[in-house]
C-alpha cells in the first residue's frame, strides 16, 4: 500500500513536470492546487488502464498482432489524451503531446518502479 501510494505521487509530480515543458499538456494552476488535479488525473489514468485497455485490446488484438503492438501504442496514447481531457483543470491539446506526455511518464514510471522495487523478492536471488 505504501508502494501504491508513492507511485501515484511520483506520478502526480511527473505530470506536473511534463506540464512545465509546455507542450500541450495545461494546468488550469501551477501552485498546489494542481495537485489535487493531478491526483485526479493519475487515478483516472489507472482506473482506464485497468478497466478500459483491457476490453478495447480484447477487440484490437488480432490487428495489434499483426501491427507488431503499434495499435497498443495508439490505443495508451488515446486513453492518455481522452483522460487528460475529461479531467477539469487538465487539458492535452493534441495527439503529439499526448504521446510526447505518455512517453516521458512511460519514462519516469519505470525509473520509480525501479527505485521503489521489493529488495526481498524470491526472484532476485
Amino acid at each position: 500500500m505504501k508502494n501504491m501510494i508513492t507511485r501515484w505521487i511520483a506520478s502526480a509530480v511527473a505530470l506536473f513536470a511534463i506540464a512545465q515543458l509546455k507542450i500541450g499538456i495545461v494546468l488550469a494552476h501551477n501552485d498546489v492546487r494542481s495537485f489535487g488535479i493531478l491526483f485526479v488525473v493519475v487515478i483516472a489514468l489507472g482506473l482506464a488502464n485497468a478497466l478500459i485497455r483491457p476490453v478495447i485490446m480484447f477487440f484490437a488484438g488480432p490487428v495489434n498482432c499483426l501491427t507488431f503492438g503499434l495499435v497498443g501504442l495508439l490505443v495508451n496514447i488515446a486513453l492518455f489524451w481522452i483522460v487528460g481531457n475529461l479531467v477539469p483543470g487538465f487539458r492535452i491539446t493534441g495527439f503529439l503531446p499526448a504521446a510526447i506526455g505518455y512517453a516521458t511518464m512511460g519514462v519516469i514510471s519505470g525509473v520509480v518502479n525501479f527505485a521503489l522495487k521489493d529488495r526481498g523478492d524470491k526472484d532476485d536471488k
